[in-house]
């Protein structure tokens, strides 16, 4: 096999004419480069250089070689960058998870973001229930994953790190017509005798609700389990009761929704960063990570608990 340091060798002394000139280019000295030569000349069995009175000119099979060998070198140098690259994290490949509410809210501007400083990498989104972003994160099947806790229940996966990226407080959504809908801040005591929408399918906000009003000394009537947060909104928009659900849940507000603060009763949840702990993370990773910290810092107050 053709040793690439001395193909470089070879095309240097073509383009330059001179074993010296080459040598000075490369940082070399006459006899070690004259010392490569020979070896390429055995590697190949032909001359490939010849004395000239211009200076030094290679032989056909030196013709041969160096325009073979520049196509070399340019693909190596092309290897090199793209390696470079790729540990700067400018290239590759990023696969992250996320749960709907965060998908539709704070991860948009995250994307944008790092799409336009890493234009070449190939980022993918999955969104998904708790189980399941837990699952591909451990497969390897995700890079990062968003998860979320409670108080009540914090996240603890061996081999799983999970850092904070910002606590999310909840509110109570009425309809623009109820009683209640000009004020800002309510107690849930004022709520007792309301039905309630909840989200169907054993949705985590159940428990939350259930948790909450148990503090405040009743058990919620529920009038309807809807199947996601748009259809929450219209439904109480038009009356059907009250709800309950995460500001990113209506980061996008129905016209006919208000979102009122519990103040001190508010249950909060924190929204988290997840990676697998025994694996080194790429650059992109990390860049990703570092933009997921710098957006919730500029958004805090979208989604803070106050």
């Amino acid at each position: 096999m053709l040793n690439p340091q001395r193909l470089a060798i070879l095309v240097h002394v073509v383009e330059t004419g001179s074993v010296s000139a080459a040598a000075d280019e490369l940082g070399y000295t006459p006899s070690a480069v004259s010392q490569q030569l020979k070896k390429l000349e055995s590697e190949t069995s032909q001359p490939l250089l010849r004395r000239h009175a211009r200076g030094i000119v290679p032989t056909d099979a030196g013709h041969l070689l160096v325009s073979h060998a520049r196509k070399v070198l340019r693909q190596l140098d092309a290897a090199a960058s793209d390696l470079k690259d790729l540990a700067e994290g400018h290239r590759g490949s990023l696969a992250v998870g996320a749960f709907p509410t965060i998908s539709a809210s704070f991860l948009p501007e995250v994307i944008d973001i790092f799409k336009h400083r890493y234009p070449a990498i190939d980022l993918s989104l999955k969104s998904g229930r708790f189980d399941m972003l837990l699952e591909d994160l451990e497969r390897g099947y995700s890079n990062i994953s968003l998860l979320w806790e409670y108080p009540w229940d914090p996240v603890k996966v061996d081999g799983v790190r999970v850092d904070e990226l910002f606590k999310e407080s909840y509110v109570v959504l009425v309809s623009a017509e109820h009683p209640l809908a000009d004020r800002k801040q309510i107690r849930l005591e004022e709520l007792k005798d309301e039905s309630w929408i909840v989200r169907a399918n054993r949705h985590p906000i159940v428990e939350v609700l259930d948790r909450v009003v148990e503090g405040a000394g009743f058990r919620p009537m529920i009038a309807l389990y809807a199947n996601d947060y748009q259809e929450v909104q219209a439904m109480v928009s038009v009356g059907i009761g009250v709800a309950m659900a995460p500001r990113s849940a209506v980061a996008i507000q129905h016209p006919g929704v208000r979102a009122l603060s519990l103040g001190r009763q508010t249950p909060v949840r924190n929204v988290l960063v997840a990676q697998r702990e025994e694996r080194v993370h790429s650059a992109a990773e990390v860049a990703f990570r570092a933009i997921l910290f710098e957006v919730a810092r500029e958004r805090r107050k979208l989604f803070d608990t106050e």
